[in-house]
This record gives structure tokens, sequence and C-alpha cells, in this order.
């Protein structure tokens, strides 16, 4: 199977790897790659947003299957301009890619399929805004309609701050803030099978103990040794499945990877968001953990096949991810600094490292690229080990100006 991947992220390094390691895959593209990814894949240098590139890049590859990484290029309709030509890709289509596009359609849709979520209201001018937040008052949950790169959503018990945020997006949603613990659960879905992956928690604020500023995300880990053990065949009866079914119902089939965010509430577990497409940093723990050939799955579902797909296996090793950020992320990260200690990092048991916002200069130094730089990810016999890896590999990078959390996983491995 040739296998064509679109994006540069290290979502997009992680589903590489994993690909890299199929032996049914013969030939491994991404499109437009990073520095790591070009370590296991041909790169190549195609707007991910441009859906008629993208064909035309998969045609003269002779592409089996093209996996698309990010969300902009499945709102923006590349997975469309693939169907229409007839090549099977792993994606929703730009309408039902708006589950995670607009948090108003997603929030339409499980009112509809009686899927547990916050209550909310939909305002688009400062009247709506100051009575959604006098309704629900501290800590105001504020979310930018439409697409943001993971940073369109802010939690702050500041009224003002909220009302800023609110006010600076065209359509918003306020909803009332959910307790407990947060939880990502993967499913890959053909539009009507659904197959959930092992559950994940990321860590959103950029400093330890959940200080600081939302981010894309600083870390992840799996499996969870506080959730239950049916915690995933609620999920699916009460969340995925239902979904899923409500898309289809509505002529908008959903195919490709949905992605539930959860919090596990003193009332219930309630969905945050969906996603349409692989999480990031919880991808890198997830795939660690899969043992099944990845490349078929998702050809299955892209197909309509996953009916047949056999139960996933898994290893019972724990996987944990450290994001390594660069100077001033989350706000306007400084980019082109010198990434040392790389061979380093990898000599470390069990550990690697993938790639997000990397480059190459004129030089061939590999040099940061984006506010997300590296995933150094670690798997061990259980989440203090895969910790101490992880970390230790982290120790051994070096770029100016950096920084991470300290605190990835802790409260989950001093508890297991």
């Amino acid at each position: 199977m040739k296998v064509l991947v679109i994006g540069g992220g290290a979502r997009e390094h992680a589903l590489c790897r994993s690909l890299s390691l199929d032996p049914d895959v013969t030939a491994l593209h991404c499109a437009p790659g990073n520095a790591g990814i070009a370590e296991v894949a041909e790169v190549h240098p195609v707007d991910a947003l441009d859906g008629v590139a993208v064909a035309e890049l998969a045609a003269s590859l002779r592409a089996d299957l093209v996996v698309v990484g990010p969300e902009a290029p499945l709102v923006a309709g590349v997975a469309d301009v693939l169907r229409e030509r007839g090549v099977p890709v792993f994606g929703p289509s730009a309408e039902a890619a708006l589950l995670e596009g607009s948090k108003a359609f997603a929030k339409d849709v499980m009112a509809s399929a009686n899927v547990p979520t916050a209550r909310s209201y939909v305002c688009t001018t400062a009247e709506e805004i100051d009575a959604a937040l006098d309704a629900f008052g501290a800590p105001y949950v504020v979310k930018d309609d439409g697409l943001a790169a993971g940073k369109g959503v802010v939690v702050t018990s500041d009224v003002a701050a909220a009302r800023e945020h609110a006010l600076a997006c065209e359509r918003v949603v306020i909803e009332e803030f959910l307790d407990g613990p947060e939880v990502s659960l993967f499913a890959i879905t053909d539009g009507e099978t659904v197959l959930p992956l092992q559950p994940a928690q990321d860590f959103k604020r950029a400093l330890d103990a959940d200080e600081g500023p939302n981010t894309g995300g600083m870390g992840a880990y799996s499996p969870l040794p506080w959730a239950g053990p049916k915690l995933v065949d609620e999920v699916l009866r009460t969340v995925l499945q239902p979904t899923v079914d409500e898309l289809r119902r509505r002529g908008t089939p959903f195919s490709g990877l949905l992605y539930a965010g959860l919090a596990i509430t003193s009332r219930g577990m309630r969905v945050i968001e969906f996603n349409a497409r692989f999480g990031d940093p919880e991808t890198q723990v997830v795939l660690a953990r899969l043992r099944t050939p990845l490349a078929s799955v998702l050809f299955n579902a892209a197909t309509g096949n996953l009916a047949a797909e056999p139960p996933l296996r898994w290893s019972d090793d724990a996987a944990v991810t450290v994001v390594i950020a660069s100077h001033n992320y989350p706000g306007t990260p400084r980019t082109g600094d010198v990434i040392e200690g790389l061979d380093g990092a990898a000599e470390v048991e069990q550990a690697y490292v993938l790639h997000a916002g990397t480059a190459h200069d004129a030089e061939g130094r590999v040099v940061s690229a984006g506010g997300r730089v590296l995933s150094v990810t670690a798997t061990g016999a259980g989440l203090e080990q895969a910790r101490t890896r992880a970390y230790e590999a982290v120790s051994r990078v070096r770029l100016d100006g950096s920084h991470h959390r300290t605190d990835i996983a802790a409260k989950a491995a001093a508890s297991a």
C-alpha cells in the first residue's frame, strides 16, 4: 500500500512513524511534512489546504490511501476533492468536519442525538454575550465558534477577560463550566461502524499545576489508571455511536477520526468538544500503545469496510509525551533556533522524538519553526517508568529559550 499523509506536525509524525512500521506500507509520503518526518517518509512541498494540489500529488504518487491529519484541510474540503477523484481518503467531508469547524453545529448535533454535554448559548451580540456570562457565572467558558488551532477557548474567573475574548469572536459559544478530570477518546469510523481507541489525557495549560494560558497541548499520557473499566463502552454507547448515527441521518456521514473531549463530572460524563481528526499530543501516546498495524484500519474506514476489522490489539505498556515549546509560546513564538541533542534523546530506552514545528536551515541543521517544536515520547512498564524515560530524553534536548511542563502524568503515576 502506498500512503500519503497530509500535514506537518507531531501528530503527522506519529502517524508516519506508525505507518512506516507497518509491513503493508510499501511507500510512505507526507505533504508538507517536517524535518523529522523526512527521516521516515518522502516529503513534498504542497499546500495542505489546496485540495486540487493534494489530489494531483496523490494521483502522481498513485497513492492507495490519503490520510488527512489537521483540521483546517478537512474543513476546507480537501477530503471531498480526493473522494470526487476516487482516491480512498481517511478524513471526513467538509460538511461532516463542521463538527469541529463550528461549536454551534456540534451543539446542535449533540442535542439531536441526546449526547450529554454542557448547557450553552450561541451569541453574536454584546447583549447576548453579557446575558450568557451572567447566566452561568464564574468560571467562564468562552469558545470561538470557528477553528482557532486549539487556542479559541478561554476558561477564566475574570469576567472582563471572558467578555474581551467573546467580543473578539464573530460568533461565540458560552457554556457552563464542567468540573472533574478530562479524557480524550478517539474513534475510527466509516460512517456506520465505530471503533474506539484507548483513552488518553492531555494537558492544555502552558505551565505546571495547570497554570498559565491555554495551549494546543503540552503533553499527554495513556492509559488512565483512574478511569473506570467501562468508560470506553459507555462513551461508545452514549456519545460516539449516536453522533455518527445522527450525522448519517442528516445525510452528512462522518468517515474518519472522531475525537470526543470529555469531562468526568460529579453529574456524570459530559462532552466538552468534538474534533474531526486525531488529537495532538494524545495521538503520540495512543499510537505508541497500538499494536494492530495502522494502514489496514485506516483503509477499511476510508472504504466503508470497518465492520470486517478484527478487534484492535494494544500494548500493556504506558506511554507519556512531553512537548518542548519555543520561547514565548503560546504567544508569538520565536523560531529559527537550532535544536541540538536529538540523537542523544533517541538513545534513551524506549524513547523517541516526534517533530512538530521544525525545519532545516540553509546549513542543514534542524531548527525551530513553530510554537510546539517537539513531542518527546516514551513507553514503559507503567506510567512512572514511561515518565522517567520521557524526561530523561527531554533533558538531552537543547533549544534556546524553550520550555516544557515537568508534571505530565505525575499525579496519575503516583496513584497508579
